[in-house]
């Protein structure tokens, strides 16, 4: 066993028992380069890449390749989604030197951590060659490698920055108009949609929810009927095709083809918290009985094992492998199904004695059927599913990451409300309290970013860690040993790494939406002092928008911003959208002061490139229209479901548990009682007690 052995990553641990010496990232292994003066062999990568899993079995398991890496390099092992700084600064130097990027990631640095080539996926031959020709440009030309490094290190430093300013803070660009962001956001996502299958683009096609969010605001904001037509197609095309388990609920990462049939069928985390709240809005918004479908069976699939871990918290995702072979745990030949599910099944999943992937069958609906099972589809669903599970399952991510885990308590406490499913809003509730117990550090409270509970009997779930799973160590430089987190508890574990901007800023937006679904003051105490903490530790002085790491974090080469939306959110979206949720909760102006800031510092780049901008479009949406705030006194859920069944994405709700908020000031007495509230500024109209009356007032 290496060093990997002892990491929370089961990314890194799969890696545990190659030949090749890994250190994990850390001054060891820059220190053994400077000791030993030979340059660093970086591979970013995580559990469920395929093409990682092709190149360690190509290359990292053999014994001559490692034994050339071992003779020339340190090498290092970073699992890109523990360490998101770390591969956003070496992403962006792939990408200065090949044009693109992707993972597996390898990059060749000096001992002082700079660049100087990369690349991602290389055969073994390949990768062969050329570590010899960097070993013998280590040794005779050294100089041509330093130099290299200083043009890739500006690279890095200027390609990490804040978008549209200059090295001052100033910005390269007028802000633009923000009431022109959201139009020319929704034109340029319509100029690209695919009219016959929906998406964006061509194959490969990924499900983007941050720009299908953004098509909900624009249609509910101007009911353009093109964006509604962008926005149903695709959403119909994904939840039809083969990106979605039929059986058992949620989507696969994306679309190899056009048509969503063909998936790389690993699942994650976040693809499926993110689309599960697509489908709910579009299910306030249109009333579609089938998008309420998809969103119960996506977040039933997050809350069974393997995803919902025995030590608590939610997995970060499942391979797209099993028994070694890509889709096998999902694919079926046609005599299984007429066994387990019949006529009925084979005919409803599209099934063939042909087959429609490699000889195999993907089950699919045709576009535009109906996704309601009738009762002998649904047996014969449920049929499959329990022959699926003695199947062996895809290797599994148990690593529980702070920001995934919020927004997965988000989408729960949100649907959870609106679909009257108050197990939902439990389920939220308690994940959040083991974030609460399991990523603060005890000594100061400040956020972790990744835990890990320990294997074995009583623990849960393990992924592919190599022969004999793994042993659990104790957490290194800046994380803890956790212990219980009280009533109910969970498994112990350990958690490590600082926490980054996004995951507070999901932490905000969990915690608020928290509040919205339980009426629990507590929980606004906690949305305040996460946001207080981003605040604090990664506003940059200049721009006031957010750096990705904390001040109190370990210095990179660059410190990066993230500030562009792709297969997440970016950390400044989500955090300026939720600072002012929280503003028009709380009444607390420097949350709403911050996130103005964000979007005056971002402005001139979402001018230029709205598309890439897609969630801070939309804060820039609410900053400018500004939110309603809505208080419901008293006992009155009728009341409550007239906000929580629509689609209002610039409302808050507080009811229950008063807090500390100019919504509450004089709404305390039993005369106030059971009446809503419909408020601008913390300014409000006449108090109503019929829900026809407050439907009208929230614009419903």
């Amino acid at each position: 066993m290496n060093r990997l052995a002892q990491e929370t990553s089961p990314y890194l641990r799969q890696h545990a028992d190659n030949p090749v010496d890994w250190y994990p990232w850390g001054d060891e292994a820059f220190e053994a380069a400077r000791q030993q003066d030979v340059p660093i062999l970086m591979s970013i990568g995580y559990s469920s890449c395929h093409w990682c899993h092709v190149m360690a079995h190509e290359s990292f398991e053999d014994d001559d390749t490692a034994a050339a890496m071992n003779a020339d390099f340190v090498n290092v092992k970073v699992d890109r989604e523990e360490r998101p700084d770390v591969d956003s600064i070496y992403m962006e130097a792939v990408q200065a030197v090949t044009g693109s990027g992707g993972w597996p990631m390898t990059v060749f640095l000096l001992p002082d951590g700079r660049p100087f080539l990369g690349g991602t996926y290389f055969p073994r031959n390949h990768f062969v060659e050329l570590l010899g020709q960097i070993t013998r440009a280590w040794r005779e030309r050294r100089r041509d490698l330093e130099d290299a490094a200083a043009q890739l290190a500006k690279a890095v430093r200027a390609g990490t920055g804040l978008p549209g300013m200059d090295v001052l803070g100033r910005g390269s660009a007028g802000p633009g108009d923000s009431a022109q962001f959201l139009p020319a956001a929704a034109d340029a996502l319509i100029s690209r949609h695919d009219p016959e299958w929906g998406g964006f683009g061509r194959a490969p096609k990924f499900p983007q929810p941050a720009m299908l969010e953004l098509l909900l605001l624009a249609v509910s904001r101007t009911g353009r009927r093109d964006g509604m037509d962008a926005l149903t197609l695709t959403l119909d095309a994904m939840a039809a095709g083969g990106i979605y388990d039929h059986l058992g609920g949620g989507f696969a990462r994306y679309s190899t083809d056009r048509q969503w049939l063909v998936p790389h069928f690993e699942k994650m985390l976040y693809d499926n918290s993110l689309l599960a709240r697509v489908y709910l809005h579009a299910w306030q918004l249109t009333g579609s009985d089938r998008y309420r479908q998809v969103v119960t069976e996506t977040l039933e699939y997050l809350l069974r094992p393997p995803v919902r871990l025995t030590g608590g918290g939610l997995a970060s995702a499942e391979d797209a492998d099993s028994e070694g072979t890509e889709g096998r745990f999902y694919v079926w030949d046609a005599p299984e199904v007429l066994e387990v599910g019949g006529r009925a099944a084979a005919a409803w999943y599209g099934v063939t004695p042909k087959g429609n992937w490699e000889d195999h069958n993907i089950l699919f609906r045709p576009l535009g059927a109906e996704l309601d099972r009738p009762p002998e589809v649904e047996a014969a669903r449920l049929a499959l599913l329990a022959r699926r599970e003695t199947r062996v399952r895809p290797g599994l991510d148990d690593k529980v990451l702070t920001e995934w885990n919020a927004m997965a308590v988000a989408v729960l406490a949100e649907a959870g409300a609106a679909l009257d499913r108050p197990d939902w809003v439990a389920a939220a509730a308690q994940l959040a309290d083991f974030l609460l117990g399991a990523l603060r550090r005890p000594s100061d409270g400040r956020w972790l970013r990744s835990w890990q509970g320990p294997a074995g009997p009583g623990g849960h779930q393990q992924g592919p860690a190599g022969p004999g799973g793994h042993q659990q160590g104790p957490a290194g430089p800046g994380g803890h040993r956790q212990g219980p987190a009280g009533p109910g508890g969970h498994q112990q574990g350990s958690a490590r790494h600082l926490a980054y901007a996004g995951d507070h800023a999901w932490l905000i937006e969990a915690f608020t939406r928290l509040a919205e679904a339980t009426g629990e003051a507590r929980w606004i105490a906690e949305a305040r002092a996460a946001a207080d903490a981003l605040l604090e530790l990664f506003t940059d002085e200049k721009s006031g928008a957010f750096h990705m790491t904390g001040h109190d974090a370990e210095v990179l080469i660059a410190r990066p911003m993230d500030s562009q939306d792709g297969a997440l959110p970016s950390a400044n979206s989500v955090a300026a959208t939720a600072l002012l949720r929280l503003a028009a909760l709380t009444g607390i102006s420097r949350y709403r002061t911050q996130a103005e800031a964000v979007i005056h510092a971002l402005s001139a780049a979402i001018a230029a490139a709205p598309i890439a901008f897609t969630g801070l479009v939309g804060a820039a949406e609410l900053a400018r229209t500004g939110l309603t705030e809505v208080v419901v006194t008293g006992d009155r859920p009728d009341l409550l479901e007239v906000v929580r069944r629509r689609y209002l994405p610039g409302a808050v709700l507080a009811w229950g548990e008063p807090f500390d908020s100019p919504l509450w000031e004089g709404r305390t007495g039993s005369d106030q009682a059971n009446l809503a509230f419909v408020c601008r500024d913390y300014a409000c109209r006449a108090p109503t007690g019929d829900p026809a009356a407050l439907a009208t007032e929230v614009g419903a």
